[in-house]
């Protein structure tokens, strides 16, 4: 597993707020170790139990918390990061959508200056089935281990995909939701670094949608022996008018790049089977194992 495991000790960031309680307790609910919460003054609060502290500093001095998740509302959401960042947590998984793109890039790359993993924004976040969950992926979906890394741009579709192979008995070793937003932390080919490292993955399915070059980019660390491990490939946006934006900030084609078309190309040039269904995807699976 990646990211997220046994040892992960968890704040929530706008605890207070309605998202941030209500998936606080799910996240508690999982077994997720949630040690604490952080709203400016509202600290000696609690939410479900969890002690709620002013600052992420205090919360980590007093919790030794290792990881933050964020649902601060956007206008908000760049200083909580920097505040996560300045505090010394070391993974920060960034739900919030709608952060404008200057934010993310000046977060983004502070964290990689100061050695912290940003995973979004605008995503549903990081699970390891059966050992912590870090984000808004559905908890009755994510029952089964197994050796299967998931990485997505959609969050919707990480959902479906993962039912589906879990119901085939394929579970998963960590399922990534790196966010559809021009500007993220981690992407897809830093995910598969890490899953190509873990002894627990054997197989990657890389979900990746229309815009953006991420896929292409995929393929090539693949070509250049960077990514070993068997990948199989899905698209989201087969049908997508070009030129026309879909959904995510990311997912727009211009200037001839990132089409639905010139992906599946270079996947399949470096020999990534690409699915044009989800329960095709669990068919690519099986053909593998």
């Amino acid at each position: 597993m990646i990211l997220v495991n046994s040892n992960t000790k968890v704040i929530v960031q706008g605890i207070t707020g309605s998202e941030g309680s209500r998936h606080a307790q799910y996240m508690l609910q999982y077994g997720t170790k949630v040690v604490g919460g952080v709203t400016p003054g509202k600290g000696g609060q609690s939410v479900a139990g969890v002690p709620v502290f002013d600052s992420v500093e205090e919360a980590v001095a007093k919790t030794g918390a290792n990881t933050s998740i964020v649902f601060v509302p956007a206008k908000f959401a760049a200083d909580a990061v920097f505040e996560a960042i300045d505090a010394g947590v070391g993974l920060v998984v960034v739900i919030t959508e709608h952060i404008p793109i200057h934010d993310a890039l000046k977060f983004v790359n502070y964290a990689k200056y100061r050695g912290t993993t940003i995973v979004g924004p605008n995503c549903p976040g990081v699970i390891s089935p059966t050992i912590s969950k870090v984000g808004i992926l559905p908890n009755s979906i994510y029952n089964r281990k197994g050796p299967i890394g998931i990485i997505s741009r959609s969050g919707t579709l990480t959902y479906e995909l993962s039912f589906l192979l879990s119901q085939a008995g394929f579970g998963q070793s960590t399922v990534v939701g790196v966010g559809g937003d021009p500007v993220t932390g981690i992407d897809t080919v830093e995910t598969a670094m890490m899953f190509e490292k873990d002894d627990e993955t054997k197989l990657i399915v890389a979900v990746g949608e229309i815009g953006g070059d991420a896929e292409e980019r995929l393929a090539k660390a693949i070509l250049e022996g960077k990514i070993t491990k068997p990948v199989v490939g899905f698209i989201a946006g087969r049908t997508a008018p070009p030129g026309k934006r879909m959904g995510h900030a990311g997912a727009i084609v211009s200037m001839g790049m990132g089409t639905y078309a010139g992906k599946v190309e270079a996947l399949r040039g470096a020999g990534v089977p690409v699915a044009k269904t989800p329960l095709e995807v669990v068919k690519l699976v099986r053909e593998r194992f």
